[in-house]
């Protein structure tokens, strides 16, 4: 390489040529330089597509990540659902919650028409949201197919068979209310029950109206603790209709729930001129809130020891109760002491003011000595 002036001040400066050293060092250099443009040149003339081509790439693989989950998450859902429907199933299967096939083998033409749907002719009706007419019948009759087929296999515009028992265990076994019936009732009272119930001598003349023991409660003394008026009322359990008919003759309408236990109960209330209710009492009582004045029970309400059914009927007594109304317990059978403090805090629960509660012994008919427990309560007005 040739030499390279450099003029400093009044002198000059001369550097003589390069040696191999300096010239590698210069290559070295050059290459510095070189490789520095290209990277300049690279950084000038970047393009973003590397950058979205690896975003893409990144993106995708995510993406197909999140798929994966998406459809692991969605087939643990499904199984969750189908589960859920399973369990709900075997629930229904258990609890009695189940539509009836019309489609079953010898089914009789009369349950089908009974039970088919009804389409509205109008389409959806605005106010109450339906679209159809569907007959009420018990859930629990699912269960007893083979029972409620042979209730609902008569002639249609005959006489009904006298099978007030068949339907009666169909009400036992859950199956309540039954269908109705294209057919005509025409039993009567039988003459082999004439001495079923004797109102004109024994217990039945004198209840309600003389006190045998501390337990017996006198109509007229009840009636006297009622305020607002009694005017109508409502017995569970009454047998023959004994309350009633005494409440019927201090002007107070009474209503009888009973079922035929070992006797016509309903036809021979009826036949007194009372007004009886044929259910049992694991149904709901089909009246309005808060519309009796006064209600009675006996040991109707022990309802098979079980305290939680106790618990639902007490409160659906409560329900059917005016605030201000009497509940009358009579004679209670305590058979044990829990039993009785079950009671009493149920009772308790519901704040009832205890205008009478006496607890005392009666001998049975085997001669043995019973508790019961009898009461007046009543209602608080809540707000």
């Amino acid at each position: 390489m040739g030499s390279v002036s450099l003029k400093i001040g009044d002198g000059t400066a001369r550097f003589k040529s390069a040696t191999v050293c300096s010239s590698a060092v210069h290559i070295l250099m050059l290459f510095s330089v070189i490789t520095t443009n290209l990277f300049a040149l690279y950084a000038f003339t970047y393009s973003p597509k590397p950058h979205h081509q690896i975003h893409f790439l990144t993106h995708h693989h995510t993406h197909k990540n999140i798929s994966l989950i998406s459809e692991q998450v969605s087939l643990i859902l499904r199984e969750i659902d189908s589960s859920q429907k399973k369990l709900a199933q075997m629930e229904k299967q258990l609890l009695g919650y189940e539509s009836i096939d019309l489609s079953t083998p010898n089914m009789p033409n009369e349950l089908k028409l009974f039970l088919q749907r009804n389409q509205l002719p109008l389409g959806k009706d605005s106010r109450t949201g339906i679209t159809e007419m569907v007959a009420s019948v018990g859930h629990s009759c699912y269960k007893s197919m083979d029972l409620l087929s042979q209730y609902m296999n008569y002639k249609a515009n005959g006489a009904c068979p006298d099978d007030w028992s068949l339907s009666q265990k169909l009400i036992l076994r859950g199956c309540e209310p039954l269908p109705r019936r294209r057919c005509i009732a025409s039993k009567k009272l039988n003459r082999d029950c004439a001495g079923c119930f004797d109102i004109t001598s024994g217990n039945e003349k004198q209840r309600f109206v003389t006190s045998r023991g501390k337990n017996d409660f006198l109509i007229d003394d009840v009636l006297g603790l009622g305020s607002g008026g009694i005017r109508i009322g409502f017995d569970i359990g009454g047998g023959s209709g004994t309350f009633a008919a005494r409440m019927a003759e201090k002007n107070v309408t009474i209503m009888t729930a009973t079922l035929n236990i070992d006797a016509p109960s309903n036809e021979f209330i009826a036949a007194r001129g009372i007004f009886p209710l044929y259910l049992s009492l694991d149904h709901r009582f089909p009246f309005y809130d808060n519309v009796f004045d006064i209600i009675h029970v006996g040991n109707g309400l022990d309802i098979g020891g079980q305290s939680q059914k106790l618990e639902f009927l007490m409160f659906d007594i409560e329900r059917i109760l005016r605030a201000g109304g009497l509940f009358w317990l009579d004679n209670f059978l305590c058979s044990n002491d829990e039993k009785r403090k079950n009671l009493t805090r149920l009772i308790e629960r519901f704040g009832y003011k205890k205008l009478k509660w006496v607890i005392g012994e009666k001998i049975n008919g085997s001669g043995n000595s019973e508790v019961y427990l009898s009461a007046v309560l009543q209602k608080p007005v809540r707000v």
